[in-house]
């Protein structure tokens, strides 16, 4: 059985035709219009012609068609509820689709499209329940529970960047203050990074950057870190207590079998996870239990989300 996937972004209209392992058989890829809804589905349906024809099939040979999309999505109804990049206000996205391509269509999220592709066919396949976070401009996550993609009564379920990690700490774009992603979030790295090399201008942060603060990226404090830099050190370890500090929360509420994360900081790989893992092993409620969740690196990349679309109506 093949499916199809479609990652809807704010650049890209990116689909793929996916077997039921997770296997990618043919892309397609346009441009997103920024000339409304009704271009943004003529554009995904292109995107969606273009995979099939590079996988050498026929839409008769694909069983249904899955779309992860970003911004307030309501997946019983099909509609984008509200998506600020393109002005979408209660777009009926599946509809349009399905009256394009002649097939089902569901939609869900592109964050909990991107967990569940990591639990279908990347760090958490074969496991009963995972939890993943993507460490990017804010912190996205989603979980698999018992099988099933979690998205709470009202699909708002997750937003594992809004919970609050230091009282009436940094305020957040939610209106919040002290929230998850504030800290944990390249984002914040890349702020946080920038603040203390005004106040140090001997750090090799600024060697790194060629003396440029504005290119800084995630990955700026722990190549300087990595050359021994006090100051990048420090960050770093900051840094990771705060991740540290949200990722045992989040396992202490619902002890996955598996939780991935994912994002470009997560590209420093074990030197940004293994030093949060002891952390992690350190403070879960469940440390003496025979068995505990498996913290790990996402596999997928860009994929998971693409992936996790197509196979939406498998796990629902």
């Amino acid at each position: 059985m093949k499916y199809l996937g479609i990652d809807l972004g704010g650049i890209n209209v990116a689909a793929a035709v996916v077997e039921e392992d997770g296997t990618i058989l043919g892309r397609g890829r346009v441009a997103t219009p920024r000339s409304g809804a009704e271009a943004v589905a003529a554009a995904m349906s292109e995107a969606v012609r273009q995979a099939v024809e590079n996988t050498g099939c026929t839409m008769a040979d694909i069983a249904s068609v899955g779309i992860g999309a970003p911004g307030v999505i309501d997946p019983r109804e099909g509609v984008v509820e509200y998506w600020s990049n393109l002005d979408f206000h209660h777009v009926p996205l599946v509809s349009m689709l399905e009256q394009r391509l002649g097939k089902s269509v569901c939609i869900e999220n592109d964050a909990n499209a991107a967990a569940l592709g990591e639990y279908a066919a990347g760090a958490g396949k074969g496991s009963t329940s995972m939890i993943a976070i993507t460490l990017g401009t804010g912190v996205g996550g989603g979980a698999v529970l018992d099988g099933k993609l979690y998205t709470g009564f009202n699909y708002a379920g997750l937003e594992v960047g809004h919970f609050v990690v230091e009282y009436n700490g940094r305020l957040c774009t939610c209106g919040r203050r002290g929230c998850f992603e504030t800290y944990a979030s390249a984002t914040a790295l890349i702020k946080r990074t920038k603040e203390l090399m005004l106040i140090n201008r001997e750090s090799l942060i600024w060697q790194v950057v060629d003396g440029e603060i504005d290119r800084v990226e995630g990955r700026t404090p722990f190549e300087a870190a990595a050359r021994g830099d006090l100051l990048a050190k420090e960050l770093v370890e900051e840094y990771q207590s705060y991740l540290a500090c949200g990722i045992t929360s989040l396992i202490n509420i619902f002890q996955p079998e598996v939780f991935c994360v994912g994002g470009g900081v997560a590209g420093a790989g074990e030197t940004l996870l293994g030093p949060v893992r002891a952390i992690v092993d350190r403070e879960d409620y469940a440390r003496d239990s025979a068995r505990r969740t498996i913290l790990t690196l996402a596999q997928l990349g860009n994929d998971a989300g693409i992936i996790g679309a197509a196979l939406l109506p498998l796990f629902r």
